[in-house]
């Protein structure tokens, strides 16, 4: 039986994606020529936080399959089915990248 975290409020479930070590021909890179940026996969969000004076419910910024920039430090480690994850709060996800 498969788990599936769907995260509550105005959370994100991101899975981080390795930085690109080899450059398109095949030679690999040194660590200092590799991005610092650290980017991630949404896996699933919450459906927003509610606002307090009128109990709407704000919807979480992106959406699963986005990528994204996340910041260097923060979020929250799961392991789910020997499968690393970090959850976030939709406000500390930096940006969307765009291809």
């Amino acid at each position: 039986m498969a788990k599936r975290l769907l995260p509550l409020l105005d959370r994100v479930l991101v899975e981080k994606l390795q930085p690109v070590n080899k450059s398109i021909g095949g030679v690999l890179l040194p660590d200092t020529a590799t991005s610092k940026m650290s980017e991630g996969l949404v896996v699933a969000t919450g459906p927003g936080r509610r606002n307090l004076q009128n109990g709407e419910v704000i919807p979480v910024n992106v959406k699963e399959g986005q990528k994204v920039l996340l910041p260097e430090y923060g979020g929250q480690p799961i392991k789910l089915e020997n499968k690393e994850y970090q959850l976030y709060r939709d406000e500390e996800i930096l940006g969307v990248l765009q291809d």
